[in-house]
């Protein structure tokens, strides 16, 4: 999950093509060059083009920026890149474009159930020279029966980003890591006339994906439980942990600013930068747009407490959000191949992950310092250093549940359902899509 944006635009949808006119402006064919001999910038030889749909908006303009440097050390290769997020479907689009016949050399995979939607597609990638140095919680999402399919991005967390100078002024000395210290510390934020929550419930992937990941991370076997949901041998009506989590999404909205379901991530992260919400719910890819708002804030992170168990809090919720797979029928499949192995092994790659893009690397040979990645990161891979982390679920769950979860979260949200209800319809939603 999980969104990523580039100067702001999680909310929003960026298709962009780029190509650049060494290609003739066709991307969709192969070029063949009918010089006798190869002269600077000039190939000889067949030029294919690699087509990149993916849908981390906030690194586009980096690689945009690999691409020219990709291809002057790869001249006989072209990369079209194409990419839509934010707030869009990258799923249905992604449909389309197979069943439109313009299938992507490259994609974006979550893993899991997410991995089995595309079997049929995907690359066995591994004989590929990175995949001995993944990071082993950034294989998981992508191996099956020993064989791997796809490249893990980056580590990414997902909890409640906070603002440390306004918690220090509101007399917070400690992250909470109960709800009933999260309820403590939010009525201290208001004391300082502090808005405690930015609360972006417009967005469903903030709810639908990667809020709920919780309420199943902390079942007492999350993959025990959601094969029971496949099976119809577990339920979300009466499951006390969703109660809990729901108590959770009550309290951010009482303590948070007006309007919730109309305030997109654009607006919520430029109300946190401004110091007018001391929390929101985010990951550390926030660290470079809050950046762009407020440079070198005092921020930090913290997992999201659904109830008093302390122990079982004090996780954060870490996963995978997304990985990029070779189209295993793609004429480019061999110059796909090439690039992902350059992304992660040349100098060029392994600064842009790290330096620009802030991400906490998914293979040891990729070294990120705090500077490197950041506060919210540095924060992030200390949970994981410490095995405190809980996995993100939500690629577990049926195709096209995590918008339904959204849809029904957010009729609790505007008193539309009361609990149970909202119960009844997380679980319609779940029989609704299961396989």
């Amino acid at each position: 999950m999980m969104k990523k944006r580039s100067a702001l635009v999680m909310s929003s949808v960026m298709l962009m093509t780029v190509v650049l006119a060494a290609c003739g402006g066709n991307s969709n064919n192969t070029a063949t060059n009918t010089g006798s001999n190869g002269s600077a910038g000039k190939p000889a030889g067949e030029v294919k083009t690699v087509k990149i749909f993916q849908f981390k908006t906030e690194i586009v303009e980096g690689l945009n920026e690999l691409k020219v440097e990709f291809e002057k050390e790869n001249p006989n290769i072209k990369l079209d890149i194409q990419t839509v997020g934010g707030g869009a479907d990258y799923g249905a689009a992604l449909k389309t474009k197979f069943a439109s016949g313009d299938a992507p050399d490259i994609f974006s995979n979550g893993g899991y159930a997410e991995m089995g939607l595309w079997a049929d597609k995907l690359e066995d990638l591994s004989d590929q020279p990175w995949v001995k140095d993944l990071i082993p919680m950034a294989a998981e999402p992508m191996t099956k029966d020993g064989k791997t399919y796809g490249m893990p991005m980056n580590l990414e967390g997902i909890g409640y980003v906070y603002n440390k100078d306004l918690f220090e002024k509101a007399g917070i000395t400690e992250t909470p890591k109960t709800i009933t210290e999260l309820e403590e510390a939010a009525k201290k934020l208001q004391a300082i006339d502090v808005i405690p929550f930015g609360n972006a419930y417009q967005e469903w992937w903030l709810l639908g994906n990667q809020g709920i990941s919780v309420a199943f991370a902390q079942q007492d076997n999350v993959d025990e439980f959601i094969s029971g949901l496949n099976a119809g041998t577990s339920t979300i009506v009466g499951n006390p942990v969703f109660k809990e989590w729901s108590n959770l999404l009550k309290l951010t909205v009482k303590y948070g600013q007006k309007n919730p379901l109309t305030t997109d991530a654009n607006t919520h992260l430029a109300m946190f930068a401004n110091g007018e919400t001391a929390m929101m719910q985010e990951g550390n890819w926030a660290q470079t747009l809050v950046d762009n708002i407020k440079p070198d804030m005092n921020i930090g992170m913290f997992p999201m407490p659904i109830n008093d168990n302390a122990e079982k809090n004090n996780k954060l919720t870490v996963g995978i959000p997304a990985n990029l797979v070779v189209n295993k029928e793609s004429g480019s499949k061999e110059e796909a191949k090439t690039f992902l192995n350059w992304l992660v092994t040349s100098d060029m790659g392994k600064e842009y992950i790290t330096k620009k893009w802030k991400f906490i690397p998914a293979l040891s040979t990729i070294e990120a310092t705090p500077e490197d990645i950041g506060k919210l990161g540095s924060d992030v891979w200390q949970y994981v250093k410490d095995g405190k982390v809980y996995g993100l679920q939500s690629s577990k769950f049926p195709d096209g549940v995590t918008q339904e979860f959204a849809s029904v979260i957010q009729q609790l949200i505007a008193d539309k359902v009361d609990e149970a209800g909202w119960e009844q319809g997380m679980q319609a939603a779940w029989d609704k899509l299961k396989k």
